[in-house]
């Protein structure tokens, strides 16, 4: 009986040291595993994911950023920081991997909703859910703005974007600087000033509207150029796009956002089809 309680205790302590590591992991971080280290070099060539930016010889274009601990933040000198977690783990004795995620519907390349600059539409229910997929998907036009300035009624008027047009991704002078890449948050992007917003929605068909950083609208004319944008419920944006080495021209755009009840904004996956 001394050794069965003996040989209990002994179990006990293994199994709180293990609980311990295990949850001392799981909350420092979701990955890289632990079991990486252990692997030979000719393991992980074996295993090595190959990552894309295009499909299909070039045809299918991913312009969507890859979601990382250091991509810009609302905001935020920090970056998104971590996101992502690994509470089941079948290093830790799970039947499976099982990944959660944290983090704010306006990250990366993500869509706008009416409600999130019109309360009364945010009460009314006019979330990501409700926006129109075929505005979403068709052609498009991908076209590079004078990179000195924002972009104003003048500068739309400059760019001679024929009536018929519905869909047109804005590259600017974001994307040469690689906004996007770099984690502190930088208000000097560039982007939508009212009069561009209003020139645009008063002279064009132009329903999808997508720009190269966080916001469409510039960071002095943030709120008033949205609400341009969206009093209408009929103009989508998508902000955060990944247009590096894209040739300017038509394509065929998809951009899917979740499907999430009652938000007003969404992570979207956006790919450019030649």
């Amino acid at each position: 009986m001394v050794l069965l309680n003996a040989a209990v205790a002994i179990l006990f302590t293994t199994l709180i040291t293990f609980s311990a590591a295990a949850a001392s992991f799981v909350a420092d971080d979701a990955y890289p595993s632990p079991h990486i280290a252990s692997m030979t070099s000719c393991d992980l060539d074996d295993l090595s994911p190959i990552r894309r930016e295009e499909y299909d010889e070039g045809r299918i274009i991913d312009i969507t950023h890859r979601y990382r601990s250091d991509m810009p933040s609302w905001e935020s000198d920090d970056g998104l920081g971590q996101f992502l977690w690994l509470p089941g783990s079948m290093k830790n004795g799970s039947l499976a991997n099982n990944s959660e995620m944290k983090l704010p519907a306006h990250t990366g390349t993500h869509v706008d909703a009416p409600g999130h600059v019109y309360d009364h539409y945010f009460d009314a229910g006019f979330d990501v859910d409700t926006l129109d997929l075929h505005v979403l998907n068709g052609p498009a036009l991908l076209v590079d703005v004078p990179r000195d300035k924002n972009i104003t009624a003048e500068v739309m008027k400059s760019l001679n974007i024929p009536r018929g047009v519905k869909r047109v991704l804005f590259r600017t002078l974001n994307t040469d600087r690689r906004l996007m890449w770099q984690k502190p948050f930088d208000t000097s992007y560039v982007g939508f000033m009212k009069d561009g917003a209003q020139w645009l929605k008063d002279n064009t068909d132009i329903k999808l509207v997508g720009t190269d950083y966080l916001s469409v609208a510039a960071f002095d004319d943030l709120i008033p150029a949205h609400l341009v944008f969206l009093e209408s419920r009929e103009i989508i944006l998508v902000e955060g796009l990944k247009l590096e080495d894209v040739k300017a021209g038509i394509y065929n755009v998809h951009c899917l956002p979740l499907r999430l009840l009652g938000a007003e904004g969404s992570p979207i996956r956006c790919i450019l089809i030649k």
